[in-house]
């Protein structure tokens, strides 16, 4: 780390302890040359997640986003939001834990709709209908068939 009073490249660290809200570490530190003392913190870069729409297009992962889907598909049923919360949870996990940074929307949407199929059965068919883009009632009535089975 290098001083930031005279830019000697040797410092040693004095005294390190995470922040109150455990988001950063922070360092005290002394300049080997000068003996200036100062402090730094150290984060965790977050990876940023890109979405690679139907059409091509490439997008910033929103969790605001994924949840007002979810919301407007259990929109008027029996799930709370802290189940919602928790399933937003989940698919930002597993999107972090893939190999890649750049996801398919088409995995995100099957995300969605697996966790919704256990949650509510009425909210997974309102979500497949907006995913899926059911073209008319036979489209509606052969998901619905499936989720029977």
């Amino acid at each position: 780390m290098k001083c930031p009073y005279c830019s000697f490249p040797e410092t040693r660290v004095l005294d390190s302890r995470e922040t109150e809200d455990l988001e950063a570490t922070r360092r005290r530190r002394e300049c080997e040359k000068c003996g200036k003392r100062f402090t730094t913190y150290e984060r965790i870069e977050e990876v940023e997640l890109i979405v690679i729409k139907r059409d091509g297009r490439r997008e910033k992962f929103s969790r605001e986003k994924l949840k007002n889907g979810i919301m407007k598909a259990c929109e008027k049923r029996p799930v709370g939001v802290e189940k919602i919360e928790g399933l937003v949870d989940e698919i930002e996990m597993e999107l972090r834990n893939m190999n890649s940074t750049e996801i398919a929307s088409s995995v995100i949407g099957e995300m969605v709709m697996k966790r919704l199929k256990r949650l509510d059965e009425v909210a997974y068919i309102r979500f497949a209908s907006v995913y899926r883009a059911f073209a008319d009632a036979e489209s509606f009535e052969k998901e619905v068939q499936r989720l029977k089975k």
